[in-house]
């Protein structure tokens, strides 16, 4: 592709609302533009990597048995109904209705659909195992769209499940799922971290996230330099360190605390440790008020409270609530006394003697409050937030906490949705059984922004040659010595002969520009075809990735070229 023709409207600086890498380079190198909040249009050369990555993709997945549909993006509300995810997936989910008023999504997701697929497709053992995967666009309203690509509106996922006759064979199918994405992300240049997931609004009974290290990350990895133990703080555990003080249970005793209602100024007021304190926070539970109890240093895991309550919808009540629950202002709760709400407590709270928890009475507090003598709890759960210092719960070493950007997340599934969708097929017996399912995503965007953000320099993008738009870039320099230039064009039109992709910068303008747009474009290989070497019968080579610099033969410039080629590829194999 010769330059003075390509569409490459490449900046010099920094555009103004981007705030990571990623997105600013992919500004910057003519790949995107943003269309509206979490919009991007993809421009030529963006697309060129894009679909790079989608064809590694397709690769490894056909290569794993997996077999490749195009569904509906539009979907009907009763699909997501009779799952239960119509309300599940609350504001993120884009709804429509049609001429009609009939209502629709346009799809986050697609299980409801697949899974519809197989209930009227397959019956019988002998069609099982399946895996059906799409390569497609996917909507979803994110409350606060950001870091260009990385987080949008609408964004490509490829959507992959599998559909087995027992437990065993979704083991099977799920490893096989887990190797094809360890091979995706190889080949994309990707250096990864596989982390225990939680798995959220998808359900199931377990699921990783595949993490590329990165410090705008929005995930926090947790992890165990001894022993390989990870996962993501929404899952996280630690070992449990608590232990029981056998000083004397005291009478408890209520102390006026005006003013004084965060876990901050309590400490300073009682002279004393979080440790001591019985946090007593209200939450709305689907509608329902409930009370969490939990160590004063100790933070709670929103995630890990919603599961253990198995709710839907979960958040902090209003002051208003509050007040009306408890009979006191915020910072004043506590379990003593506390009437008509379920209580829920960490582990944590078992340990405590003689606490100290607000007495349901405005700037009112008690201490020496112990659990089962001054309250009593419903149920017991782990709800704490793993922190720096804690410790492995496998091998008792010390955790270590990086950022991580989730690129691919993989889903024992089990038969929450063939279930609720009635999906049956019959075994060897003539039984009717539901099938064991799975699914399995990866975000392309995503995908691509993270090989920017792990691969840049100071210059612009690093692209892998797997992924990179054009594998060569020609520079003629100066364009106007007609040596250099046919000397430059030989070379370009006999790679491509060959079938390799290659650019060829024919643009009027300065070499200063054109090597510091080839820079910041990436592209893994430069040709430099100048008057100076030509005099020596030479050209000059330099890879992107670390300004490699070597002088070859005119007469094997192209011989040389493709072992440089070959020998790149050969990295991510």
């Amino acid at each position: 592709m010769r330059l003075s023709v390509f569409f490459l409207p490449t900046l010099k600086e920094e555009p103004n609302d981007a705030v990571v890498i990623s997105h600013k380079l992919m500004i910057r190198a003519g790949m995107i533009r943003k269309l509206g909040s979490g919009l991007y249009s993809y421009l030529p050369l963006g697309l060129r990597v894009f679909k790079k990555v989608e064809n590694i993709i397709r690769e490894e997945m056909n290569k794993a048995g997996a077999m490749e549909f195009s569904l509906p993006i539009l979907t009907p509300a009763e699909l997501w109904e009779k799952s239960g995810r119509w309300n599940e997936f609350g504001p993120e989910m884009f709804r429509i209705n049609d001429r009609s008023k009939h209502p629709y999504a346009l799809g986050p997701t697609h299980e409801e659909v697949f899974t519809e697929l197989v209930r009227l497709e397959i019956n019988s053992y002998k069609d099982l195992p399946v895996n059906f995967y799409q390569i497609k666009t996917k909507f979803r309203d994110e409350i606060r769209p950001r870091f260009g690509v990385m987080r949008g509106r609408e964004f490509t996922m490829k959507d992959a499940y599998s559909f087995d006759v027992d437990e065993a064979g979704l083991d099977v199918s799920y490893s096989k799922m887990r190797e094809a994405y360890k091979n995706i992300f190889r080949r994309c240049g990707l250096d990864i971290a596989i982390v225990d997931a939680d798995t959220g609004a998808m359900g199931g009974k377990k699921s990783e996230e595949f993490m590329v290290v990165s410090d705008i990350g929005e995930e926090v990895l947790v992890s165990c330099p001894k022993c390989g133990y990870a996962a993501n703080l929404e899952k996280a555990v630690a070992k449990n360190n608590y232990s029981k003080s056998d000083e004397e249970l005291l009478p408890i005793e209520k102390v006026s605390t005006p003013d004084v209602g965060s876990i901050e100024d309590l400490v300073e007021f009682f002279k004393t440790s979080p440790e001591k304190f019985i946090k007593t926070i209200i939450y709305i539970a689907d509608s329902n008020p409930v009370a969490v109890l939990i160590r004063g240093d100790i933070e709670i895991n929103e995630v890990k409270l919603k599961n253990s309550l198995k709710a839907v919808e979960l958040q902090l009540a209003d002051s208003n609530t509050i007040e009306k629950v408890t009979g006191a202002k915020v910072g004043f709760a506590g379990p003593v006394n506390l009437k008509n709400i379920k209580i829920i407590a960490d582990e944590s709270i078992k340990y405590i003697v003689n606490g100290i928890t607000g007495a349901n009475e405005t700037d009112f507090h008690f201490k020496n409050v112990n659990y089962e003598r001054d309250f009593q709890v419903d149920e017991f759960f782990d709800l704490s937030t793993v922190k720096e210092g804690d410790l492995c719960i496998n091998c008792s070493s010390k955790l270590e906490f990086r950022r991580g950007i989730e690129v691919g997340h993989i889903f024992k599934l089990g038969t929450k949705y063939t279930e609720s969708m009635e999906v049956k097929f019959l075994d060897k017996d003539n039984a009717e059984k539901h099938p064991i399912m799975g699914c399995y995503g990866i975000g392309v965007d995503r995908t691509v922004a993270a090989i920017i953000e792990q691969s840049n320099d100071k210059f612009g993008i690093i692209w892998p040659i797997t992924v990179a738009p054009f594998e060569v870039i020609v520079i003629p320099v100066p364009l106007k010595s007609e040596n250099a230039r046919n000397t430059a064009f030989d070379i370009y039109n006999g790679l491509l002969k060959k079938d390799y992709e290659v650019l060829i910068d024919d643009r009027e303008v300065s070499p200063g520009f054109k090597f510091k747009d080839a820079d910041l474009i990436g592209i893994p290989i430069k040709v430099i075809v100048g008057d100076k070497n030509l005099k020596n019968n030479k050209i000059e080579l330099k890879l992107r990735k670390n300004n490699e610099s070597i002088l070859v033969d005119l007469n094997n410039a192209e011989s040389e070229i493709e072992s440089l080629i070959k020998k790149e590829y050969s990295l991510y194999e």
